[in-house]
């Protein structure tokens, strides 16, 4: 490695120390406000209170708040927030995974097709199966969609000899609109009453978080993040070429397989209990990328705080922008995305 190239990776190193220490206190200062904000204000005070007594009822005693703000703070926006951060640390993190392994920088995985899938097996869970696994039922049929939408991209892309990166992207927006077509189908046969409330969803919205749920989407973030973060030079490797990685000991397409099916098994999760949500795994990686360089043992862990960050963000102008009415949190980040996606591609041009 030259002295320059030397130099620019201190640096990175530098800005990543720095981007994490800084991200973790305004993670937990975005949190604070998330929970403190909204048509009830909750002081911040009253918010750490009731969090403190609940997680050490020994140490902090109950009675400073009222009932009323002790449910919306524990029961209604605390688990409501932690979901958004849990989605948005997911989407990211798997947005920078497939950019890498697709070497496109348009990757994501609703451009893919996969937030799709993830949805059309949720819809198919909700209307249609009912909780037959019980609270894991939802997540299980979702990670199914999100396999099968991934298993059809990757067919199509084979039909279509469509071996480049853009191509690749095109193929998984044709499949996207194929697996919406069928999860509309879904809706039309499913229960008139359920489907205001599944076509709500559909938009992306955490309103319907509650704490046994968290377990789901945390568990998969934790695991498939530590794979990430453990093949962060095999996904460095794929970004320079097939080619690179294979003389490097990389086995290309069991890997890319691989990084495809964790993809979306961690989209599919999100999906089933934020409803789909795009535009975070594609400008978060790109975001963290002008900061920390673009060495994936930087990016991912990067990656994930600042979509954890951007979500809770997104959750907080959909709560308050028209309060006491929620708006779809999907509505705001494609408004932010649709933007993003115009600069990044003036960019490229």
């Amino acid at each position: 490695m030259s002295r320059a190239a030397q130099t620019t990776d201190k640096g990175a190193a530098r800005a990543f120390v720095l981007w994490i220490g800084f991200g973790v206190a305004v993670l937990i200062l975005s949190i604070s406000l998330a929970v403190s904000l909204g048509a009830v204000r909750v002081p911040l005070g009253t918010v750490w209170g009731v969090i403190g007594h609940h997680v050490v009822p020994g140490l902090i005693p109950g009675g400073g708040w009222t009932p009323s703000h002790e449910a919306i703070v524990w029961q209604l926006r605390l688990p409501r927030t932690l979901l958004a951060a849990l989605v948005g640390a997911g989407l990211a993190v798997v947005g920078a995974t497939l950019q890498s392994v697709t070497r496109n920088p348009l990757a994501d995985p609703h451009l893919l097709g996969i937030s799709s899938g993830g949805a059309f097996g949720a819809i198919v869970a909700l209307l249609h199966t009912g909780l037959i696994f019980g609270l894991a039922t939802v997540p299980l049929f979702a990670f199914a969609g999100a396999l099968f939408a991934t298993a059809l991209v990757l067919m199509v892309s084979r039909i279509a000899h469509a071996t480049s990166s853009d191509r690749l992207v095109l193929a998984g927006v044709a499949v996207s609109f194929i697996v919406m077509a069928l999860a509309n189908v879904m809706i039309f046969l499913g229960d008139p009453r359920a489907t205001h409330t599944v076509v709500f969803w559909m938009l992306g919205g955490l309103g319907l978080a509650q704490w046994p749920q968290l377990v789901f989407p945390l568990v998969v973030l934790v695991g498939c993040t530590m794979w990430f973060l453990f093949r962060a030079r095999d996904f460095d490797a794929m970004t320079i070429g097939d080619e690179t990685a294979s003389t490097l000991g990389i086995h290309v397409n069991g890997f890319r397989l691989t990084a495809f099916v964790m993809g979306a098994l961690v989209t599919g999760v999100m999906v089933a209990f934020s409803g789909i949500i795009g535009f975070v795994g594609l400008m978060v990686p790109h975001i963290v990328r002008m900061v920390v360089g673009g060495a994936n043992r930087r990016v991912l862990p990067a990656s994930t705080l600042t979509g954890a960050i951007f979500l809770v963000w997104c959750d907080i102008l959909a709560r308050t922008v028209m309060a006491p009415e929620d708006i779809p949190i999907g509505v705001i980040t494609g408004l932010i995305g649709g933007v993003f996606f115009v600069w990044l591609l003036r960019k490229r041009g």
